[in-house]
């Protein structure tokens, strides 16, 4: 096992997971502490140290609400949210589970973003622990990053300073964890050209907002998207343009009486954060003309997007609204999207949907909620608070098994265990749009007809933006 490496900024040493054949690095920097002047500036790459970092905790959650504050709070009790969890401005670290036994074996890696709206989550929440997808032979990383007010501001100021990267600095330590993934994965037994990325809610729209970025594509081998593709509409995307981002940030400093971007620097990290929750403002990605030229959904219709093998898809209780009131679900949606993009482009790298149905237990009766499909996909239901039954644990075994086939090889049929329930998983590519539905019973099915999908897509982006890219 693989327990001291050395990676290009210094000898690191993990400790063994539960399981002694797992080795777990926790808390490895990847790039400079972003605090005084490197506060809302581009990641920087971390420095060379001497001897030997224990990597054995987490390292500080990103500068956020408190975790847990409000015990009422859905997702604080289902991801067992804690609020003395260290905070810190001093959070550009990333976690590496890894099965290997020696730096020579190459084993395919899984890059994952966590999710929260860009504006909470961390690398810490026990639902996508990385121990149980390392065992099936893959180097497992989870990255943190910025987010909200102290990931994605924008400001004239920010602008001038550094014009090829005047925001999305939450984006942008995402980037750079992928990038040092790519240069040191070596190290801990992973193969650099076997990288997949992948993330859920927030996280998978950062895995497309990643896609997004021409240059990402000697990283990037395969993607997963969880419950996060499509969860607006296209005439109301969560992108913004620079402009916008800059007058909100302006509006910012008006309200805190901030007048130059040295001050806003020199203010204290938990004032900030403090200000920014008692004025309720979020920050998101923006449409920079640098980082990201054009909102992701409309690339991904043009074909201006990494055209890479995708394992997409939702939970049954997430549903959007069409321009005419009505819901739906938005796998709908998404297949909708897919139909148009393969349409208008003719992408061929296979895509892989499913959606995960099966009813969670428990009092509350939460139904398949948004993000429950994680606790399935990383086989952690042991962790949760919920009292599962043989039929959970085996849906989880077979949707870890199915994931991991496709980190590993691009298709999740190849190379599953002896014991997988999982029937033949179609690609969606194919004439009758294919998903791979998880519940009691595990079924390929067919979701609609492309004709039917076509009106989803006009009833929910809108019939100008369909005749824009026919």
């Amino acid at each position: 096992m693989i327990r001291i490496t050395q990676t290009k900024q210094g000898l690191v040493r993990g400790l063994a997971a539960a399981d002694p054949y797992i080795t777990s690095f926790k808390g490895v920097p990847f790039a400079e502490p972003p605090v005084g002047e490197l506060r809302w500036r581009a990641p920087q790459q971390a420095k060379l140290y001497e001897g030997i970092k224990d990597c054995f905790e987490f390292a500080p959650i990103s500068m956020q609400n408190t975790p847990g504050e409000d015990k009422e709070d859905f997702y604080s009790k289902e991801w067992n949210l804690y609020p003395e969890i260290p905070m810190s401005e001093d959070c550009l670290y990333l976690n590496i589970w890894t099965p290997a036994k020696a730096t020579q074996d190459k084993l395919p890696v899984y890059v994952w973003y966590f999710g929260g709206g860009l504006q909470y989550g961390n690398t810490a929440e026990m639902e996508f622990d990385g121990e149980r997808i390392a065992r099936r032979g893959i180097v497992v990383v989870t990255v943190n990053y910025r987010i909200n007010l102290f990931g994605f501001l924008a400001h004239p100021e920010l602008t001038s300073e550094n014009p090829k990267a005047p925001a999305n600095f939450g984006n942008l330590d995402q980037k750079a964890g992928l990038q040092w993934v790519y240069e040191n994965i070596k190290a801990f037994g992973g193969d650099p050209k076997q990288i997949t990325i992948g993330g859920q809610s927030a996280g998978g729209g950062s895995v497309l907002t990643q896609l997004n970025d021409p240059s990402n594509q000697p990283y990037i081998k395969r993607a997963v998207v969880e419950s996060g593709m499509f969860l607006s509409p296209f005439h109301d995307s969560p992108y913004i343009t620079l402009e916008q981002a800059e007058r909100q940030g302006e509006e910012f400093f008006r309200i805190l009486d901030i007048t130059s971007l040295k001050e806003a620097r020199e203010l204290p990290a938990i004032y900030l954060r403090d200000k920014n929750r008692e004025l309720g403002f979020q920050w998101w990605t923006a449409i920079d003309g640098v980082f990201q030229k054009e909102y992701y959904l409309k690339n991904l219709l043009t074909g201006n997007i990494l055209d890479v093998p995708l394992f997409f898809g939702y939970t049954k209780n997430e549903f959007i609204e069409e321009q005419n009131g009505k819901k739906v679900n938005t796998i709908q949606l998404a297949m909708a999207a897919a139909v148009l993009a393969m349409r208008r482009t003719g992408r061929h790298k296979f895509s892989y949907c499913y959606e995960f149905a099966l009813d969670m237990p428990g009092e509350d009766q939460p139904g398949a909620f948004h993000s429950s499909d994680l606790w399935f996909f990383f086989e952690t239901l042991a962790k949760c608070h919920r009292t599962f039954t043989g039929i959970h644990y085996d849906l989880a075994r077979t949707m870890c098994d199915s994931l991991s086939a496709f980190i590993r090889t691009g298709n999740p049929n190849k190379n599953t265990k002896k014991h997988s329930r999982l029937p033949e998983w179609k690609d969606c590519h194919s004439k009758n749009r294919n998903l791979m539905l998880f519940d009691k019973e595990i079924i390929c099915k067919c979701l609609d007809s492309e004709e039917e999908l076509l009106f989803i897509a006009e009833s929910c982006i809108g019939q100008d933006q369909i005749s824009r890219i026919h």
